[in-house]
């Protein structure tokens, strides 16, 4: 597991205790004034930012064996691709732009579409720091060769009147966690595209076209770069494919993306 040490290495080992006590006693003194609740169901539970053991087992998380490049969990084993790990008939048929993409958990099912709709439209930004701990678990063989973490931006229209990026929260929470270094800027919306929801994915993907870019006095920043796309929810990936192309058209060696839950029954 990645882990970020916020003390230099010359740190004196009595003030790196000294600190991480009063870490401790300042989170039994918010337990006291805010008792922790789960995060989904907000049923009392024993410490702060997690889930009661009822919907810690409604998440449905993917792990293995899922697609390599897509990230979809597979119900059977399929025959290995061409890295002896195992791609999905999709992944084949019509490869993604990004190179590999993992999430934590299925949207359809379980707390995450709860969690994921309280954190952009409920005003709970508290919950991109415990959603970004599980997406630097999920993402952590792309974390360990990533450079940058770029979040999927807003249109500004959007953003002023949410006055919230979900997705660039949770980078910085991945950054956080990771010591991956986070551009909330590198990747512009200059679209204002209508929400995908409800759109086949032909349409998503006519939707999204040339809805980012990389202005080019940041290009520079991009080149040579192995990026990790972070966003809230992956669906068709025409978001993200959209997103990777253009980084990818300024300079980036690798794109990937990493996301806290994904739709698997997507027509």
């Amino acid at each position: 597991m990645l882990r970020f040490d916020p003390f230099p290495a010359e740190t004196p080992l009595w003030l790196r205790n000294g600190a991480r006590a009063l870490k401790r006693a300042g989170g039994l003194a918010l337990d006291l004034l805010y008792p922790p609740s789960c995060l989904a169901c907000r049923r009392a539970i024993s410490q702060q930012g997690g889930l009661c053991p009822a919907c810690w087992t409604a998440m449905r998380f993917i792990e293995r064996p899922y697609c390599e490049r897509l990230g979809t969990p597979f119900e059977i084993d399929l025959a290995p691709g061409e890295s002896g790990r195992m791609v999905s008939p999709a992944a084949l048929a019509d490869p993604p732009v990004f190179r590999r993409a993992r999430a934590v958990a299925r949207y359809e099912e379980g707390p995450a579409r709860q969690l994921v709709h309280r954190l952009k439209y409920g005003d709970r930004g508290e919950l991109a720091g415990p959603m970004g701990r599980w997406m630097a678990r999920a993402g952590e063989e792309l974390l360990r060769e990533a450079d940058l973490l770029v979040p999927i931006p807003l249109h500004w229209t959007r953003l002023a009147r949410r006055r919230f990026n979900q997705s660039a929260a949770l980078a910085l929470a991945i950054s956080g966690v990771s010591a991956v270094p986070a551009d909330m800027d590198l990747l512009t919306r200059v679209k204002p595209t209508p929400p995908q929801v409800g759109l086949t994915r032909r349409q998503r993907a006519q939707n999204i076209q040339g809805a980012f870019v990389v202005a080019p006095a940041r290009r520079i920043e991009a080149e040579g770069r192995r990026i990790v796309l972070v966003d809230d929810v992956m669906t068709s990936g025409a978001t993200l494919n959209a997103a990777a192309r253009v980084l990818l058209r300024a300079g980036a060696q690798s794109v990937d993306a990493l996301v806290f839950a994904r739709v698997i029954t997507d027509s």
